[in-house]
């Protein structure tokens, strides 16, 4: 595709809009030509913090404009939208137009585009999001060497018409195609949120489950769920559990039988039993990911599609015959279940993965003692069950004492303890990091970009530098929710700090940088990320840094993995509560140059001797030295002063003639899968530990914070 030439774009509309005009910013090979709205003043705001002109009528738009997106309803969904586009097309603008559009208006508009000489595309948007482009991609490859045994599909109504092109990519066609009318409800059932119908699709069984509510006001708020697609075959069944990800691969469960029919479970023959049961592919992101990357990823591959049809020309009506057939059964299958079910729902309340998998926080006390042995048997049981590690691989991090459980991988360190770091972390802040990472920014230039403060945890160091240099933006990165809730805390209850930092919960190494960086902060992070995942963040980081910008990189106090015995490390108060901090750590058996890393924080209230609470927390970490981190960055080190005994912190730089990315990790030299989150900040930056034997232990064996 050629793109010297930048497609000078106009978007109209400023709500899903906004989106487009994000692509068309972004993406090369596009220039925003200006925004086209009716005027409001939030659309005048946009346009003008985009740098773009505003029009509020096509009559007023310049020459010079190649081609528009039309993100305003059409006439089915009560807007103007195909008004506009015909009005586009006929000033001689190519058009790409957002779903819906009625099959008439969709005819109509591909024979204006031919007699006009121009393009027209109907973006149905979902089939362009990257892991439904995953999804389709696998797909193609699984028809082309197995037939379809069937298609499983569900969707909320409004987004029926997209379900039919995914589906129509995923087959590789969309004939033969026939349905039956959904199967009549029960009687006496109340309201049902499903209707369900069965037909050929491609030629292949389908099942369709439609959510056929629909608030008119607020249609995505009000969606059970989004695309889900099952396509089976007799190898095995290819999942697109949701329309943002992930998509699984499920083999064909079969066990041979001897001659007495008895199930072979070893020997010749049984080599398949070693497949992993279903296989997740692709990672998933928030809801924020979803509006900051993925949505304006997709609308620049349909604007590229657009791009290629106007380079390459051609009949728009004839070219356009595949959206016709979509629109056609999107139709036959609206008349179908005829109108859905008006609703006007509350406002729902999302739950965080953590109200359906709460991390274990083990809690011992005079309760404790009370419970029977059947209930405490009961509640292992259901912990076994709801917590268990998922199958081939180790869990993420772990938030558990030696007798209970791990807690599922997508658990964040810190979160069981967040609420004690900084206790103990105060002080090695305001003695150590801090005051170095003040000196060293004092005199940096910051106009080049933001700090970045990777791992922020509670943000103590961000603070720190905030109060250094007053001048300075910060970006606060922090995926560990209970760290983040104190980070926001402190940030929102200071104005000065309100106003320079902006929190994220980005985790390293795929985390969203700003396109220039002054300086970054990697504070007690690069340890739970693996080999491959530094590589990433060190290529991301350079090309993102700016000249004469700095990394400061802090790491704990071994460079090797040891055998760390329990030790109490602090003790603080606060009220009537003793809080008590031990800290361990032992070679990971699994994996070669990593460690597990485990502390435990014990409540007293008084002068007791029995804690009335208990909490464990662990997480993996590789252990290495700052002579290993600049070899695998690429950059030149230098160590920072900093108080004995605190852990090495130094500041990296790009040399003038360094290539722009970074060499691959040599350390550790053995690995398996990656683990979980990469980017929380280290509980225990300040250990002080020996790495000469085995068997050593931390040096500071007691520090109190008694407040």
């Amino acid at each position: 595709m050629n793109t010297s030439t930048p497609l000078r774009v106009l978007v109209c509309g400023t709500n899903f809009g906004r989106f487009y005009a994000e692509a068309a910013h972004r993406r090369p090979g596009y220039e925003l030509a200006g925004i086209l709205s009716r005027g409001s003043a939030a659309s005048r705001a946009y346009a003008e913090r985009l740098g773009v002109p505003h029009y509020a009528d096509v009559d007023d738009l310049p020459a010079g404009i190649d081609a528009a997106c039309v993100a305003v309803s059409s006439s089915i969904s009560g807007g103007r939208g195909t008004e506009v586009a015909r009005a586009l097309m006929d000033r001689g603008i190519h058009v790409l137009q957002e779903h819906p559009v009625h099959l008439t208006e969709l005819t109509d508009n591909l024979g204006h585009a031919r007699r006009r000489g121009v393009q027209y595309r109907l973006n149905t948007h979902y089939p362009h999001v990257a892991p439904v482009r995953d999804f389709v991609d696998a797909a193609r490859r699984l028809v082309a060497r197995q037939r379809p045994l069937f298609v499983d599909a569900a969707t909320p109504v409004h987004l029926m018409h997209p379900l039919v092109d995914i589906l129509g990519r995923a087959m590789g066609t969309l004939r033969p195609w026939r349905f039956a009318d959904p199967a009549p409800l029960p009687a006496g059932t109340g309201p049902q949120p499903f209707r369900s119908l069965h037909g050929v699709f491609a030629g292949v069984p389908l099942t369709l489950r439609v959510h056929h509510q629909l608030d008119p006001a607020d249609r995505d708020n009000h969606a059970l769920h989004w695309h889900r697609v099952s396509i089976g075959t007799e190898g095995g069944v290819l999942t697109l559990a949701d329309t943002h990800g992930p998509v699984l691969w499920s083999p064909r469960l079969h066990i041979g039988r001897d001659a007495d029919r008895r199930f072979v479970l070893d020997g010749p023959g049984t080599g398949r039993l070693g497949l992993a049961t279903t296989s997740v592919v692709g990672n998933t992101g928030t809801f924020r990911t979803v509006f900051s990357d993925l949505w304006p990823e997709a609308v620049g591959s349909a604007l590229d599609g657009l791009r290629e049809a106007v380079e390459q020309g051609g009949d728009a009506l004839r070219t356009g015959q595949y959206d016709l057939a979509v629109c056609r059964i999107w139709t036959d299958l609206a008349a179908r279940l005829g109108p859905p079910e008006i609703v006007r729902p509350a406002t729902p309340r999302p739950l965080a993965v953590s109200d359906v998998f709460p991390a274990p926080e083990q809690t011992r006390g005079d309760t404790d003692q009370a419970r029977s042995d059947a209930d405490q048997s009961r509640t292992d049981e259901d912990r076994v069950r709801v917590e268990r590690p998922p199958a081939g691989g180790r869990t993420g991090t772990e938030h558990s004492g030696a007798d209970s459980p791990s807690a599922p991988s997508h658990a964040s360190p810190y979160s069981p303890s967040a609420e004690f770091f900084d206790l103990v972390a105060a002080e090695h802040t305001a003695t150590a990091s801090a005051p170095a990472i003040a000196a060293l920014l004092a005199d940096a230039d910051l106009s080049t970009g933001p700090v970045v403060d990777i791992g922020a945890g509670t943000g103590l160091v961000t603070e720190a530098v905030a109060r250094a240099r007053p001048d300075a933006e910060i970006l606060a990165c922090e995926p560990a929710v209970g760290m983040r809730a104190v980070l926001t805390s402190r940030v929102f209850s200071d104005p000065d700090l309100r106003s320079r930092v902006t929190v994220t919960a980005d985790s390293a190494p795929d985390l969203d940088l700003p396109d220039r960086v002054g300086v970054v902060l990697l504070c007690g992070v690069l340890g739970h990320l693996d080999a491959d995942e530094r590589a990433r963040l060190w290529r991301r980081v350079k090309q993102r840094l700016a000249p004469g910008g700095l990394v400061v990189v802090e790491l704990m106090q071994f460079e090797e993995p040891l055998t760390l015995s329990e030790t109490r490390l602090a003790t603080a108060t606060a009220g009537r509560h003793r809080y008590e901090w031990s800290f361990a750590g032992a070679p990971d058996e699994t994996e070669d140059g990593v460690m597990r890393l485990h502390s435990t924080w014990r409540v007293y209230r008084d002068d007791a001797t029995r804690a009335e609470r208990e909490v464990h927390d662990s997480y993996r970490w590789v252990p290495f030295g700052l002579k290993d981190v600049a070899a695998e960055s690429g950059m030149t080190a230098r160590a920072l002063s900093t108080r004995p005994g605190a852990p090495p912190l130094a500041v990296l730089t790009r040399a003038p003639d360094a290539p722009d990315t970074a060499r691959e990790p040599a350390l550790p030299k053995a690995r398996t899968a990656p683990d979980g989150p990469g980017t929380q900040r280290a509980t225990t930056p300040f250990v002080s530990s020996s790495s000469t034997t085995a068997t050593s232990t931390p040096a500071s064996t007691s520090t109190s914070t008694d407040g």
